[in-house]
Order: structure tokens, then sequence, then C-alpha cells
């Protein structure tokens, strides 16, 4: 999917591959301030990937991932609003991982942003001394990747780079 969409290193350019999906992203404040993105698809129209602008840019890019995630791995949940329409919210209780989608939306979202080859490359072109520190080397690598130190801590960590 990077590939086709034009990616060739990090960061990678979340808004670029939401429009190679077809969504469209709308950046607001939300009312509840836990929510981070909700993913809204209707029938014939191109889905809308809301996302809470007061969160950090580093925050907001995950979401994104994280709901081109559910656009292409998951059917959608139904509600009714004014019309029959499919919802996925991103919250707080998205980042616990209990929910199987959540749990895959997230992975999704991580592997998009911080791509296995992609974080090995970055490790190599580290001086030394940044790559022997955890918390340096996961520093460095998050300011290159535009995620949060947090984001890729469990990247390396699932990756089996760190401990």
């Amino acid at each position: 999917m990077l590939a086709e969409a034009g990616q060739t290193g990090p960061p990678i350019a979340v808004e670029r591959l939401a429009q190679h999906v077809g969504a469209v992203i709308s950046r607001s404040s939300f009312d509840d301030g836990d929510v981070s993105g909700m993913l809204l698809r209707r029938d014939g129209e191109a889905p809308v990937i809301g996302v809470n602008d007061s969160h950090s840019d580093n925050r907001q890019r995950f979401t994104v991932a994280h709901e081109i995630g559910h656009l292409l791995l998951h059917p959608g949940r139904e509600v009714v609003l004014d019309r029959p329409v499919r919802v996925n919210l991103r919250d707080k209780t998205s980042s616990t991982a209990t929910d199987r989608e959540e749990i895959e939306a997230n992975a999704f979202a991580a592997s998009l942003l911080m791509p296995q080859e992609a974080v090995r490359n970055e490790i190599l072109r580290l001086d030394p001394s940044t790559r022997q520190d955890p918390d340096r080397c996961t520093a460095a690598l998050a300011a290159v990747f535009a995620v949060s130190p947090a984001a890729m801590g469990f990247r390396l960590m699932n990756l089996g780079l760190i401990s």
C-alpha cells in the first residue's frame, strides 16, 4: 500500500494514504476530549476520518492511520443518526487494546507509520552510542517517523528490537 501511494520513506504522509484509499480527513475539536477520532462510512459516499485536532500532531497521525486500518479491515458498527451509517470511534480505551478490532487497527497503524524494514534501516543510520541506548534510540526514531516515543517503543518491542 505504501509503494502504491508513492511513499518511499519516513515520515509517512497519512493524508496521502487516506486519499489513496478514498477517505476524506476532517479535523475538529470533539466535545468528548477522550475521543481521538472516528470513521464514518455512508453508502455511496467517501468515508470520513474525523480527527480530534486538540490532540498532538503525532497523535493525530496515529489516529488517521488507525482509522485507515478500520476502513480496510473492519465492516464497521451499525448506529442510527438521521440515517443508517457505520461508525468506528477511537477513544482512550482503544490504546488499552481489549477489543479485537482496536488491537488490529492499532497494529495496522503501527505497521503503516513504522514499517519494519524502514525501522531497521533507520536504526542502522543512528550513531552507535544512540543505537545502544534504548531510550535515546526510541526518541531518535520517534522523531524520524513523526510518532510518539511511546508508539515507537511499543513498535520496537513488538519487532523484538528492544526488550
